[in-house]
């Protein structure tokens, strides 16, 4: 369309230069000309450019020629506008996502917005796509419309939606748009989106069904102590179920909460607030967690709730997958690149290398016996990794299996708090 309106304004200013060039000529032979002659050519040029037939035939070749530079004003007019509305409608195609590629009749493209230039210019990993979409357009009949999906490999792993539209002047085909849409990043959160409903499904699931089991052999038993430990088990799969529940609304707390308010937080006092809350299960376990607070105090700008439970996570899972009698450390210090840096190790299990990329995934477990039987839900990690991104920061971890883990959560510090 765009093109179209283009060649349009070009043709019409074409034709404007050429009338005023004749006009010139004609003026300047008008004296071998008859007077009559002069003001037919003069009405004639007027006419292919648009102007209306005058209410009467000029008399003069004053008044052909008035008739002539009004006609020539009005062309003037069009290719103006004609080139603004091109340039409107360029800008316009250049804001859209997606990329938008235009064809003639005979496969010539002669439009291409922002987007089709950055994926059709061969770069990287676009290259792929490029070629992709030029087999499919190469292949697509001028005049059809077709819609396409495109599952390019990579790396990266792309999805590209094609879809073509043929462009007409409702008398013959001028060739086709093709609209490409990556949709590679939506079709990536709606796996997430399902895998997520699934593992919830699955978290609940499993103490459910233990919960309906345990109850039914309870109404039936009629010894006191079996009964009383029936009555244990059901209460420790209902706190299961508890703590994943709370678990998944702290973790939507903390993803809705994008930008959390801002104010002076002391990262000793976080640390201190999350030792006292994890102190109860380390003594059940025989691990004792020593504090090595920042000296002096330092602070960062963020949620001290969401620091909190960053913190206290990183030591639960510390203390869960520690071996009895050991010692889990929590250490905090400036690296001297404006971060203070919140250290967790514990000589526990360890995690396997092969696991160490998908550990901060929702559900995901090392030992996924291990997990269940001390009670975690698989969210902690998740939650630690929302609040470093939350508040601008990271986490990291290093781990050997069988020898323990260090997690460093990476803060950037209050403004003028740096050493």
């Amino acid at each position: 369309m765009a093109t179209v309106v283009h060649v349009t304004a070009l043709s019409v200013g074409i034709t404007a230069a050429a009338a005023i060039l004749v006009v010139l000529i004609a003026l300047f032979v008008g004296s071998r000309l008859g007077g009559r002659a002069l003001r037919q050519r003069l009405g004639s040029l007027a006419s292919r450019l648009g102007a209306d037939v005058p209410p009467r035939e000029p008399r003069t070749v004053d008044e052909s020629m008035s008739h002539l530079e009004r006609a020539t004003d009005r062309a003037a007019e069009a290719v103006a506008e004609a080139s603004s509305e091109t340039i409107r409608l360029r800008r316009a195609l250049d804001s859209l996502g997606q990329a938008v590629l235009i064809r003639d009749e005979h496969g010539e493209t002669v439009f291409t917005n922002t987007k089709a230039v950055a994926l059709m210019g061969g770069r990287h990993g676009d290259a792929l796509a490029a070629q992709a979409v030029e087999e499919l357009l190469a292949s697509t009949p001028v005049g059809s419309n077709e819609e396409r999906t495109l599952e390019l490999y990579g790396p990266p792993r792309r999805t590209l939606v094609v879809r073509t539209e043929s462009i007409d002047n409702g008398s013959r085909v001028l060739g086709v748009m093709a609209v490409i849409d990556d949709v590679s990043e939506r079709r990536r959160l709606e796996e997430v989106r399902r895998d997520f409903v699934a593992n919830v499904s699955h978290e609940l699931k499993t103490p459910m069904g233990a919960l309906g089991l345990l109850a039914e052999t309870l109404l039936a038993e009629t010894e006191p102590q079996v009964a009383s430990k029936l009555a244990q088990r059901i209460h420790i799969e209902s706190f299961r179920i508890s703590r994943v529940i709370d678990d998944l609304l702290d973790l939507s707390r903390i993803e809705n909460e994008v930008s959390p308010p801002r104010e002076p937080v002391l990262i000793n006092l976080v640390m201190a607030e999350a030792a006292e809350r994890v102190k109860a299960a380390a003594e059940q376990q025989g691990v004792e967690v020593v504090l090595e607070e920042p000296d002096p105090p330092v602070a960062v700008l963020g949620d001290r709730r969401q620091l909190t439970s960053a913190v206290y996570n990183l030591l639960e899972n510390a203390v869960k997958f520690s071996y009895d009698n050991t010692v889990v450390t929590c250490a905090g210090h400036l690296d001297g690149e404006g971060e203070v840096v919140v250290e967790v190790t514990d000589k526990g299990l360890g995690i396997p290398a092969r696991d160490l990329p998908r550990i901060f995934e929702r559900f995901y477990r090392v030992d996924h016996g291990r997990g269940r039987s001390s009670g975690g839900t698989g969210l902690g990690l998740a939650i630690v990794r929302h609040v470093a991104a939350n508040h601008r920061g990271s986490v990291h971890v290093e781990s050997r299996e069988g020898e323990g883990s260090t997690f460093s959560l990476r803060l950037p510090l209050q403004p003028g708090n740096e050493p």
